[in-house]
C-alpha cells in the first residue's frame, strides 16, 4: 500500500473521532514529522507516514528523539492497521 494512501486513512480516522489531522510542514527545519493528530481535550502527537517496509531517514531519526527529548510523542505509522492503536495511545496520554 502507497504512504499517500496510509495518510489518507489516517485523516479520516482522526476525523471521526472528532480532531483533525494537518499536514505538518516546516521548510526551514526538515526531517519534522508529516502530520500532527490534535484530537479533542487538547490532546496531540506526531506522525511520520512511511509506506509498509520503508524506514525513516537519519534526518528524521534526529529530529524524532529530539522531540521525544522535549516530552512530545511521535509514532511511524506503516500500515493502515495500525491507524487505530495510535490514536488511541495519543487519546490514552
Amino acid at each position: 500500500m502507497r504512504e499517500k494512501i496510509i495518510e489518507q486513512k489516517l485523516v479520516v480516522a482522526v476525523k471521526a473521532k472528532g480532531g483533525i489531522c494537518p499536514k505538518f510542514t516546516s521548510p526551514s527545519f526538515s526531517g519534522m514529522p508529516d502530520r500532527l493528530i490534535l484530537l479533542p481535550g487538547g490532546k496531540f502527537g506526531f506522525v511520520e507516514v512511511k509506506a509498509p517496509g520503508e524506514k525513516q531517514r537519519p534526518l528524521q531519526l534526529t529530529r524524532h528523539k529530539l522531540l521525544y527529548q522535549l516530552g512530545f510523542k511521535v509514532y511511524v505509522l506503516d500500515s493502515v492497521e495500525k491507524i487505530g492503536g495510535i490514536i488511541d495511545a495519543i487519546q490514552s496520554t
